[in-house]
């Protein structure tokens, strides 16, 4: 009996050597850099068990605006220091009498330092001019450099353009099957950084790095290995047409008015490029997607309520249905029967209806227009860059229909094409309610279209790919926007006449703006969302327009989203961004 026992536990203890061995085998030789269901990459984990180091840039590529200014990291000329400098002999005093402060302040913090680090005063990292960074690195003390470091930036920059990242390394073997990334690069989510992905991917780290032993003391002496991917061309810089300036601007000024949704567009008009975009709700760094916060209302479709009436004048001047001298009963609701008891105008000509946003005109115009054509509204939509999409996109290396803005949604008018038999329906559409639906930033395509005489343009965010020497590496060009035949140049000038009589005429729904020092045209639109809150009807609240008026520099959209009426602060928010753009206008031509 003992001998059975004996040779099945020689067998067991046999089996466990069997599997031990071929669990090293795995361990050692077969799933080095792909361990477990993780993908551990035990190399890089028994390397970093024995590695002290310091990042200095992380490859990622970065955002700058249209002057060069960084958006999203910058690099600050810092000091680096190496623990083992406090077990050693060196010349603390000549590294502190170029940096004119106390060797102590120096040796203090050398003393609680277990990793490398940056030396700090007052709470924050210590700024190096280049004559210092020069003199320090000259000494040549092992552990002591003076390096440009990579940081993120205080202030954070249209977020919700830029968008963001984080590691998902399931995401990014996904992405790039082929390329050899760590497990811990982080990739594109949102925004220009999920569009621009790609390019902006790192080729690797550089850092600062050296080896200890399992007291953390140096291994093969005090040697420190600078890690540099070496590519003078990477990492890239993505040219933003933002101006960072405007930018800050623009979030001031609603961060004042506390807009809680919705936000603004501004648009440079000659190139047809965002200048400054900010959404509401704002976005939680730590957590985006809390409360929506990671939505970017402005390339989302909205209901425009009024703001879409400027298609339907478009289409009626164009085909001659209506002049500036056609009347029409604004007593009256889209019916053309019911007395609006609320806006009891009576008759007015084309252009005071359109400066009073007189339902019934355009209800009356977007049926005669619809029994023209059923879809003369899309056209015209098309053609004054409002429908569907507006964000540039094109062919970009091998990538075919490259999109600037990944999370920008179609536009619609209509849902079923049977509502154009039904005149309620085509009315409530012709004066932007029933399932209109267009995003500010097409808005602001639309008046950027009317102020540069109809040409139409897709909106860009980005202007070039720059090499890391600052060379450029790719260009978006001005692009038109569809091949659709522009409107006239004499309609665009009634156009413009039009939405310059909403803010001079005395019925006009923007005669606030009159005593700003540029030069206002432009529509306003209140349209009905459908929901409710404490009994009170939520509503869109918009005014969208261009300015100076006489020599269009800026087009600009404001829009407040599901806002209670009498506590709307849109215009208000569009008041005080053409004040504010005024004033940092006279600052330059001063």
């Amino acid at each position: 009996m003992w001998k059975k026992r004996a040779i099945v536990m020689l067998s067991m203890i046999q089996i466990g050597i069997f599997f031990l061995i071929a669990r090293l085998i795995q361990v050692q030789l077969i799933s080095t850099e792909s361990f477990s269901k993780q993908n551990v990459n035990l190399i890089e984990a028994s390397v970093a068990q024995r590695t002290q180091e310091m990042v200095i840039d992380d490859g990622r590529g970065t955002f700058i605006d249209r002057h060069g200014k960084p958006l999203t990291k910058e690099y600050t000329p810092s000091l680096i220091l190496f623990p083992f400098l406090k077990a050693m002999e060196w010349p603390v005093e000549k590294v502190a009498k170029i940096l004119d402060i106390s060797p102590q302040s120096i040796i203090d913090q050398l003393e609680k330092a277990k990793e490398p680090f940056i030396f700090a005063a007052n709470g924050a990292p210590f700024v190096l001019t280049e004559k210092q960074m020069e003199k320090i690195n000259q000494l040549r003390i092992p552990g002591v450099f003076a390096v440009k470091k990579q940081r993120p930036l205080e202030r954070t920059y249209a977020p919700h353009l830029i968008g963001f990242t984080r590691e998902d390394a399931r995401l990014l073997r996904s992405r790039y099957p082929k390329r050899p990334l760590s497990p811990h690069v982080e990739v594109g989510i949102h925004g220009l950084q999920k569009a621009f992905d790609e390019f902006l991917i790192p080729e690797g780290e550089t850092k600062l790095l050296y080896h200890v032993d399992a007291e953390g003391g140096p291994l093969f002496g005090i040697n420190v290995k600078y890690s540099d991917p070496g590519n003078p061309f990477y990492p890239v810089s993505v040219k933003t047409t933002i101006d960072r300036d405007l930018q800050q601007i623009a979030e001031t000024v609603v961060q004042k008015h506390r807009l809680k949704k919705g936000g603004i567009v501004l648009l440079d008009i000659k190139t047809n490029s965002v200048l400054a975009m900010v959404s509401r709700p704002d976005m939680d760094p730590r957590n985006p997607y809390k409360n929506r916060g990671a939505e970017n209302q402005m390339i989302l479709p909205q209901i425009p309520g009024s703001i879409f009436k400027t298609v339907v004048a478009a289409a009626a001047l164009e085909t001659g249905i209506a002049s500036e001298q056609t009347t029409f009963d604004c007593s009256k609701k889209i019916d053309g029967v019911t007395p609006d008891d609320v806006h009891s105008y009576g008759m007015l000509e084309f252009a005071e209806s359109f400066a009073a946003s007189c339902n019934n005109a355009f209800a009356t115009l977007g049926k005669k227009l619809v029994q023209h054509d059923p879809d003369i509204l899309e056209i015209y939509a098309k053609k004054l860059g409002l429908y569907p999409l507006s964000g540039w996109q094109g062919d970009v290396y091998h990538e075919e229909n490259f999109k600037q803005f990944p999370e920008e949604r179609k536009g619609t008018i209509w849902h079923d094409d049977n509502d154009k038999r039904i005149p309620l329906a085509v009315a409530q559409t012709s004066i932007g309610q029933k399932d209109v639906r267009v995003s500010p930033l097409a808005v602001a395509n639309m008046m950027a279209t009317i102020a540069r005489n109809g040409e139409a343009k897709q909106v860009r965010a980005v202007s070039k790919i720059l090499y890391k020497n600052g060379a450029v590496f790719f260009t978006f060009p001005e692009q038109p926007f569809s091949d659709e035949e522009p409107i006239s140049s004499a309609t665009a000038r009634t156009l413009q006449r039009l939405l310059r009589k909403v803010v001079t005429d005395e019925h006009g729904t923007g005669r606030q703006f009159q005593s700003l020092p540029y030069e206002v045209a432009g529509k306003s639109g209140t349209a009905e969302t459908g929901k409710m809150f404490h009994n009170k009807e939520l509503i869109n609240k918009w005014f969208a327009g261009y300015f100076p008026a006489n020599a269009p520099r800026y087009a600009l959209v404001v829009v407040e989203l599901e806002s209670i009426g009498s506590q709307a602060v849109a215009n208000d928010v569009f008041y005080d961004l053409v004040q504010k753009i005024y004033e940092f206008d006279d600052r330059d031509r001063n």
